[in-house]
């Protein structure tokens, strides 16, 4: 999971160095190139890339929702702060636990919505803190967490339906298609070294789903979303070094409130609430 979060972090400094590529290009390459290294993936594990006939809604669903959230991410990543951008990409887990509860009937604890209350704190805090973010940009980053809540959800669905290298396929086909079909008509010849940075966005962004579906498969879901929160840091120190995006005493506060929301909702989850009642209560008894 180390290994993921820098490599997604390296991706997310390679679509900053991009800002002036459109972001649907850059969608375009990372899936495309991603897609070509999925499809020996696929081979390699013998697993046909079409999936079932009866859940070809939900890996389009997943597909469209994945790819509109990574257009708008890298479009935020452009346009604010490189930390600020990643740290509105955390809601997308509290996105997530709301769909559940809506369109899977998972259940949310009353705790919980005060967990979901702080990380919104924080992420109106950054507005408050931070000249350089508009609304605009900021709305439009929630709306990227929130399409990836779906996309989630729509994963979560398919849990030991499809194989997950189908749902990853999927996404990548929808992101290639849209991702083309918009770079076809307002194609922007990348430099030189841009065309490297894009060679690096779809070459990071695949390892990193690697590492990533590993970790998953190989350690507790809490610990792993833990981990995640390293980007953060990753990202306020590449865009203080690379960029020379400062980032104040303000600004931590307002994206420790977003991290600590998500993570003591992950916590809740996870049943640490209860394992501290129950170690709370024995203490008491003693």
């Amino acid at each position: 999971m180390s290994w993921a979060v820098l490599l997604f972090a390296g991706m997310n400094l390679c679509a900053k160095g991009l800002s002036n590529v459109p972001s649907m290009q850059i969608v375009f390459f990372r899936c495309a190139i991603s897609i070509i290294l999925t499809w020996f993936w696929l081979k390699k594990v013998e697993t046909t890339w079409a999936g079932s006939p009866e859940n070809r809604l939900r890996l389009w669903g997943r597909g469209l929702s994945g790819t509109v959230a990574l257009f708008l991410f890298f479009l935020t990543v452009q346009k604010i702060p490189l930390a600020t951008a990643v740290t509105i990409q955390y809601l997308s887990p509290v996105f997530t636990a709301i769909l559940a509860m809506i369109f899977l009937g998972e259940k949310l604890r009353r705790v919980q919505w005060f967990f979901f209350a702080l990380s919104f704190s924080g992420i109106v805090l950054l507005k408050g803190f931070d000249e350089r973010i508009s609304w605009l940009y900021l709305g439009l980053g929630v709306l990227s967490a929130f399409l990836a809540g779906v996309a989630y959800v729509f994963v979560r669905s398919l849990s030991g339906r499809e194989h997950p290298l189908v749902v990853v396929f999927y996404f990548q086909i929808v992101g290639t298609l849209l991702g083309g079909s918009f770079t076809a008509f307002n194609f922007k010849m990348p430099e030189n070294w841009e065309w490297l940075l894009l060679l690096g966005v779809g070459m990071l962004a695949h390892f990193a789903q690697v590492n990533l579906t590993k970790a998953i498969q190989g350690e507790k879901v809490g610990i792993i979303s833990s981990l995640n929160f390293f980007g953060a840091i990753y990202a306020s120190i590449f865009g203080w070094l690379l960029f020379n995006e400062s980032v104040t005493w303000g600004n931590v506060l307002a994206m420790g409130l977003v991290i600590t929301g998500v993570l003591l909702n992950i916590w809740t989850n996870a049943g640490g609430d209860r394992r501290l009642r129950r170690f709370l209560a024995n203490l008491m008894n003693r």
